[in-house]
């Protein structure tokens, strides 16, 4: 990824713990690293095509400005953000913000904080085989795609699936989701929770009917086995309903523990669960 450098921008504004250092301000410098494709931008000369640096620099200025912050971590988390969402161009950065004249009472060059931050691709699968499950099912991705932590959604196509689990229930319209987001994992799955919980979501019976069912099936190459959060999801090798509407989106996308792609997973049970009907002949 390519990168534009915005170094030791000046920025004279009110952040501290103490009142005097909001009233009073002070100066903060601020080093900003923005990953992003600059190729047809060079080959144009077409600004364009890329992130103006100078925008960049006053917006960072004008919100510094604007707003108050006790802690130079959640001026930099905030101010991070806000670069990501209003600059679309920008996949990714490293900021830095520091801070010389913090109330430490000792001789000091500075103190800074430096935080990197960017859109992470994920992949969800989503079904639901109570009710009008389209409705539940479309309404769903709707509020994905108007949550503004979120872009880029791509869904597969809708399919009819039997029952997973050996209890006896309707069957499911499955697909999978693919997007970019600023959530962490363990934000993404609280959205989607909330999502779900917005559609009568209820977690009686493991493996039962549900208006909704959401699931984090890959987040990047993020690998977690707690019991609340367990990604790439656990048994989704085994589970046809999942693995061909994710093929539809990433063929090629290749699983961080098992280490085959989605096409390869599939074609694995699709061969076995053909083995097993014949030999159930």
């Amino acid at each position: 990824m390519d990168e534009i450098r915005i170094e030791n921008l000046e920025v004279y504004a009110g952040h501290g713990v103490f009142e005097e250092e909001n009233a009073a301000g002070q100066p903060f410098f601020v080093n900003v690293v923005l990953y992003m494709d600059t190729r047809e931008a060079g080959l144009q000369d077409n600004l364009t095509l890329s992130t103006h640096y100078g925008e960049v620099s006053q917006f960072i200025n004008r919100y510094l400005k604007e707003h108050t912050f006790h802690l130079i971590e959640a001026a930099a988390e905030h101010i991070a953000e806000q670069i990501l969402l209003h600059f679309p161009l920008v996949h990714a950065l490293d900021l830095e913000i520091k801070k010389p004249r913090a109330p430490i009472g000792l001789p000091f060059g500075s103190v800074s904080v430096k935080i990197s931050r960017g859109w992470k691709k994920a992949y969800l699968g989503i079904g639901s085989n109570l009710g009008d499950k389209r409705k539940f099912v479309e309404e769903a991705i709707e509020k994905i795609k108007k949550n503004p932590e979120i872009r880029k959604v791509r869904t597969s196509e809708l399919i009819v699936t039997e029952p997973y689990g050996g209890v006896k229930q309707d069957v499911f319209l499955n697909g999978a989701i693919e997007l970019e987001t600023l959530y962490f994992p363990e934000e993404l799955l609280h959205f989607l929770q909330f999502v779900e919980k917005e559609a009568g979501r209820e977690r009686k019976i493991h493996w039962g009917p549900r208006t909704l069912d959401l699931d984090i099936l890959f987040y990047e190459k993020f690998v977690s086995d707690e019991s609340v959060l367990t990604v790439p999801h656990p048994d989704m090798q085994n589970r046809e309903f999942v693995l061909k509407p994710l093929a539809e989106l990433c063929p090629y996308y290749v699983h961080p523990v098992l280490l085959k792609s989605v096409r390869q997973l599939l074609e694995e049970l699709q061969e076995k669960s053909s083995v097993q009907k014949n030999a159930d002949v």
